[in-house]
């Protein structure tokens, strides 16, 4: 029942993240605890719809960032590194990761709090290619984030880059994107 899926290929886990129901997700989550074994329970986090989207990309095109923040909290008790790792680079149908999609929609305050997490898991390369990813049509965040004349969320995808920058980052792709942005 926990791990059933409907004809999108989405679990409860997925419904409850989209709705952002905290509530009920964290009833969920005690029961899950109780009847589902550990691999059970990375299923039901890591588990893709037809779309090849989480419940923690669903949350994060939402804009759930309490949500998000149990989610987090819960995932540190399930998941390995690697695991971890794939909840902030695993790409949808349109080849973008949680903190793309965060951007894609204007989310700025689930981009900053992924952003934050992500310095957590992922190494300074997997970082940078999470800031450069590029969706199906070839966009990068600031490609989009231009595009909709966005200039709040340009700003903080351009702090983020700066604040990689000073992680010891080696920055020449992300300085090559933003003077290759300039051109156009």
């Amino acid at each position: 029942m926990f791990l059933a899926k409907d004809g999108y290929e989405r679990n409860t886990w997925h419904r409850v993240a989209e709705k952002g129901h905290v509530e009920v997700l964290h009833k969920l989550w005690e029961w899950a605890k109780e009847l589902l074994t550990r691999e059970e329970l990375k299923d039901m986090f890591l588990a893709k719809d037809d779309t090849k989207r989480t419940a923690w990309h669903m949350a994060v095109e939402k804009g759930q960032i309490e949500l998000l923040n149990k989610m987090w909290e819960w995932a540190k008790e399930v998941l390995t590194q690697g695991e971890f790792k794939n909840m902030f680079l695993a790409n949808d149908d349109f080849k973008r990761n949680a903190w793309r999609i965060a951007a894609d929609f204007g989310q700025i305050e689930v981009l900053n709090k992924l952003w934050e997490w992500a310095k957590v898991v992922l190494t300074n390369e997997e970082l940078n290619n999470m800031y450069l990813d590029k969706d199906r049509l070839e966009r990068t965040a600031w490609n989009v984030a231009a595009q909709k004349d966005q200039i709040e969320l340009m700003r903080t995808i351009m702090k983020q880059g700066m604040r990689k920058r000073q992680r010891g980052t080696n920055t020449r792709g992300v300085k090559n994107h933003v003077r290759s942005q300039r051109e156009m």
